[in-house]
């Protein structure tokens, strides 16, 4: 063929096929329309041939879902204890724990505890106003006669049955009454606790299919089954035990808690479940375990954030051979009293060293406050201070943080008699920087693991002491995703 032949040829296909609209005039508007118009028709006609019962035509495989990636664990808190105390048994107790995939998957995630009858209970709850079902159930038990036969102790994680409305009063209710029947414990004497997500139904036909399993399983020694059932995002069981001699009786006290984050006194995403073989009459047990609660549990913060659902019961089986404490004059009182405070700031002090994310223990004390109280709302300022916590994370011996968190705490202060000590090292006194101070060496405390804040006020007697941690960027990596 000629080459003028192959040209007229080109040309006359060019011209056959249909121009390329140039992008963004009226044209290529009203031609992306036309398409977008027969795209639509497409898909009603698909539509009704399905609402027909046709057969549909056929269409390119919709590519295999990708799964999700598992989620790691967030690893050991570097200030972990070494391990798990070997927790003696209490006479009176047991255990078990199982698998009832509340949320968690593979793991156990539910656990009862029994106490035998005669048994004196004593609680302490969140003050929050968005209290769970539980907590509320746990108030009215409180309130109402003790329990002369068996009791127990029922406790999930992974949903925290708060801001359930209804549902999470029937499942309380529907669970007080499985755990009876699979017990013989009277539905007023069934105390129960939640920890996990806010705001989803708890699926309690799950947990009450394990009833049955859970109490052919009790046993004294199964204390760290149960432990570990109650975690959520802690990444170490907390337990504690003290063994003394009491009127020259071996009596004895062992427990265990959950807590990682959303922890603030009054009193934190925390659950604590101390026990003890002493004879003790409930009121005075109850006064024994609000006071120290003040001093332990109400004296930790990790995030300033107080949860809907903490819960701290300690129960006295009245086992041991003694006569029954029934007053705060009794000599023994006072004793058992301060065991069960070491107890108690143990495990709290356990929550702070798995705070999350944590890298550094920090213990925030107060002096020459007007009161104590004033003290420890001083000592909170400082332990919560966002800009306190991450200057302590980045080894920062940034004193004048502490000194605005006291000024912001909202109580008495007077400037210029305010001294700061980082360890023994003097910071600060007589409101300004010490002269014998040098930044070196507060810089080398900082780089410790565990840390002691001291401020005085100069200003009176009262002090206090409480226990935080530093904040880091994995406590934003462990709160992110925490639904997810």
């Amino acid at each position: 063929m000629a080459k003028d032949d192959k040209k007229k040829k080109s040309k006359k296909a060019k011209a056959a096929a249909p121009a390329a609209t140039p992008p963004g005039t009226l044209a290529g508007a009203l031609e992306r329309l036309a398409a977008l118009k027969a795209e639509v028709a497409a898909l009603e006609a698909t539509l009704s041939a399905a609402a027909a019962g046709e057969p549909a035509a056929p269409e390119a495989a919709a590519p295999a879902p990708v799964p999700a990636p598992k989620k790691t664990p967030p690893p050991v808190s570097p200030l972990a204890p070494a391990a798990f105390p070997d927790l003696p048994p209490v006479a009176g107790v047991r255990f078990a724990a199982a698998e009832a995939n509340v949320r968690y998957k593979g793991r156990r995630d539910v656990m009862l505890a029994m106490l035998a009858p005669g048994a004196a209970v004593a609680s302490v709850f969140t003050k929050s106003s968005t209290r769970s079902a539980p907590v509320l159930w746990c108030e009215a038990l409180r309130e109402a006669a003790p329990v002369k036969g068996p009791q127990a102790i029922l406790v999930n994680s992974g949903n925290s049955n708060a801001f359930t409305g209804r549902n999470g009063v029937e499942a309380v209710e529907a669970l007080a009454a499985a755990v009876a029947k699979a017990t013989g414990a009277p539905k007023s004497g069934v105390w129960m606790a939640s920890t996990g997500v806010i705001g989803e139904p708890l699926p309690h036909e799950k947990i009450a299919a394990k009833l049955e399993e859970l109490n052919a399983a009790l046993h004294e020694d199964a204390g760290e089954d149960a432990a570990r059932a109650i975690m959520t995002t802690d990444t170490f069981p907390k337990g504690a035990a003290e063994v003394l001699p009491l009127g020259g009786q071996r009596v004895t006290i062992a427990g265990f808690a959950k807590g990682s984050g959303m922890i603030a006194p009054d009193m934190a995403t925390m659950l604590g479940f101390v026990f003890t073989d002493a004879a003790i009459e409930r009121d005075v047990l109850q006064k024994m375990l609000s006071e120290a609660t003040e001093r332990t549990f109400n004296a930790v913060t990790v995030d300033s954030d107080t949860s809907t659902s903490d819960t701290v019961l300690v129960a006295a089986t009245g086992r041991a051979p003694m006569e029954p404490i029934a007053s705060r004059r009794d000599p023994r009182a006072a004793e058992f009293a301060a065991a069960l405070e070491r107890v108690l700031r143990d495990l709290a002090q356990q929550i702070v060293r798995d705070g999350e994310g944590a890298t550094k223990f920090v213990s925030v004390t107060v002096t020459g406050a007007k009161s104590d109280r004033s003290a420890k709302k001083v000592a909170l300022a400082i332990a919560n201070s966002p800009l306190v916590k991450t200057a302590i994370a980045g080894e920062d011996p940034n004193w004048g943080r502490v000194v605005m968190a006291v000024g912001k705490s909202g109580e008495p202060a007077d400037r210029d008699r305010i001294g700061i000590r980082f360890g023994d090292i003097v910071v600060a006194e007589g409101g300004w920087v010490s002269p014998t101070y040098r930044e070196a060496d507060g810089a080398a405390y900082m780089k410790n693991a565990e840390l002691s804040l001291t401020c005085e006020l100069g200003i009176g007697e009262g002090k206090a002491t409480v226990w935080t941690c530093d904040l880091t960027h994995g406590y934003i990596t462990i709160n992110a995703d925490y639904r997810s």
